[in-house]
């Protein structure tokens, strides 16, 4: 990680470890400098992602406020992989990688939205602990090409740093659709459900830069783990 990156990160523990309260103020960015033995432009980026994240609001003449925040609420908007909210956020994730092949079968749901039901695919299921509780199940189908195959050690930790950061490819934006569904017997077996008991499914299609689809996604959430949220800010928009 970059240092801006372990500044946030560890920012954001001491947030959800009490260190700092919801309403309190961190120490100013000149104590931060210090503190973490960097300059102020790199403190301040630090600080934007705490910000974008919803953990802090920065005043203009006090400094930054910690914001009410639950530990594991997963934002709906933007596109950020588990992994990188697991360091953000400080849940300190175990992911345990329970497939990882070559597929030719695409989910219903995503050739109703016009994927050929034949695409070639990489499937890739991760089940995610929290404490030595699974929480979330993963299913993942990138799309080849532009992908053709997935290493193991990658699939352990972050697709998107290996997608970006080796493939060299610019992940862009992506739909999701959030529904709660009766968990069917593999899922409730996964998460250790009982009963009928209801799942929360995240069903995303991500796309790169240049408009070309290149992942499917299908996630299974225990709601009695996660919640979901949206953190906006408004932007202002000028009308004639």
């Amino acid at each position: 990680m970059s240092k801006q990156d372990m500044i946030a990160q560890d920012l954001a523990e001491k947030i959800h470890h009490g260190l700092y309260c919801p309403g309190d103020y961190l120490p100013s960015e000149h104590q931060l400098t210090d503190l973490y033995g960097t300059s102020r432009e790199t403190i301040r980026s630090a600080l934007s992602q705490l910000n974008d994240l919803g953990l802090i609001q920065k005043i203009k003449g006090k400094g930054s406020i910690v914001l009410d925040y639950q530990k594991f609420t997963f934002p709906v908007s933007g596109i950020t992989s588990f992994q990188e909210l697991n360091q953000k956020l400080g849940m300190h994730a175990v992911t345990t990688v329970l497939k990882n092949e070559p597929c030719t079968s695409i989910p219903q749901y995503f050739v109703n939205r016009g994927v050929d039901a034949d695409q070639p695919s990489i499937y890739i299921e991760r089940l995610r602990m929290i404490d030595h509780e699974p929480v979330v199940i993963d299913r993942d189908f990138l799309l080849t090409p532009p992908i053709d195959e997935i290493p193991q050690k990658v699939a352990e930790n972050s697709l998107y740093d290996y997608i970006e950061g080796e493939l060299g490819l610019d992940i862009s934006y992506a739909s999701k659709e959030i529904t709660v569904e009766k968990a069917d017997d593999e899922v409730a077996a996964q998460l250790k459900l009982t009963g009928d008991q209801l799942v929360v499914v995240v069903r995303s299609l991500s796309f790169l830069n240049d408009t070309t689809l290149f992942q499917l996604t299908e996630s299974y959430h225990r709601p009695d783990k996660f919640k979901f949220s949206d953190f906006a800010r408004r932007q202002k928009i000028k009308l004639k």
